[in-house]
């Protein structure tokens, strides 16, 4: 009995030297030999894993994490200035005006452009007259194929932001139906950030033009700018959707001016 109590008595120093041994990441006993760990320390405590360090967040998750703008609730005076492209935007907006309280100035100088609104002095006039809150611009449409865009419309547009000043507002970018020579990139590099809405890369059905969307595919375009405002623009507004059409006699806070490609 004496012998085989010696016997568990050996094992058992063994057992606690190997495993005190495996505690540690190795003793080296010279340059040529060293005691490795054995792992029994593992096998019996397993060690927990480490959390991974948080990233360093994105700038965009960042500013995501910001959150979107308050939507301001009250009741605006809208100005809707542009193109022809405000034919079949026009009456959209006017039933979302209608449904959510707002007034709407719509002014449509038909085969307009950047151009023409900057050297003009229309629309510092509708600003003065009715006095809007908010503003609406859908303008570049005419300018798709404009050679040296920047240096023959920059200044325009910069011309109609000045006379916009400090009132909020969304410029909605032409619905290319070819590609440009960067009349979109010029108007969202000259708006403020999330003051410009691409159009360019929907999907719409046109007129027989091949450039104007359809009435309903226009509704469709201005209903893609009301779902954007809520999280990406700058001064989003109340624009619930409209759960019925425009009245046959239209309503007295809707006025709508139509100017023709000649007159200046």
């Amino acid at each position: 009995m004496r012998h085989y109590s010696e016997l568990w008595l050996l094992l058992a120093i063994s057992f606690v030297f190997f495993f005190v041994l495996s505690i540690f990441d190795g003793i080296a006993i010279n340059d040529s030999f060293e005691l490795r760990p054995a792992g029994f320390a593992e096998a019996v405590f397993p060690k927990q894993p480490e959390a991974d360090a948080p990233a360093a967040p994105a700038v965009e998750a960042v500013r995501a994490a910001a959150g979107p703008a308050p939507t301001d609730t009250t009741s605006q005076t809208i100005l809707f200035i542009g193109d022809s492209m405000l034919d079949g935007l026009s009456p959209r907006m006017a039933e979302y005006c209608l449904q959510n309280g707002h007034r709407l100035v719509s002014v449509r100088w038909y085969s307009s452009s950047t151009l023409k609104w900057g050297k003009s002095a229309r629309l510092r006039e509708l600003i003065a007259a009715y006095r809007p809150t908010y503003i609406f611009i859908c303008l570049g449409a005419n300018e798709l194929s404009i050679a040296k865009v920047e240096e023959k419309r920059g200044p325009d547009i910069d011309r109609i932001l000045r006379e916009v000043g400090e009132t909020p507002y969304v410029w909605i970018g032409p619905p290319n139906w070819k590609p440009d020579t960067g009349i979109n990139a010029l108007i969202a590099r000259k708006t403020a950030p999330g003051s410009f809405f691409l159009s360019d890369g929907m999907s719409f059905e046109r007129r027989k033009d091949g450039a104007h969307p359809t009435n309903e595919s226009a509704a469709q375009w201005l209903d893609s700018v009301m779902r954007w405002m809520p999280a990406h623009a700058a001064h989003p507004i109340r624009m619930s959707r409209p759960d019925k059409p425009l009245p046959p006699k239209k309503p007295s806070q809707i006025i709508v001016k139509l100017i023709q490609p000649n007159e200046e």
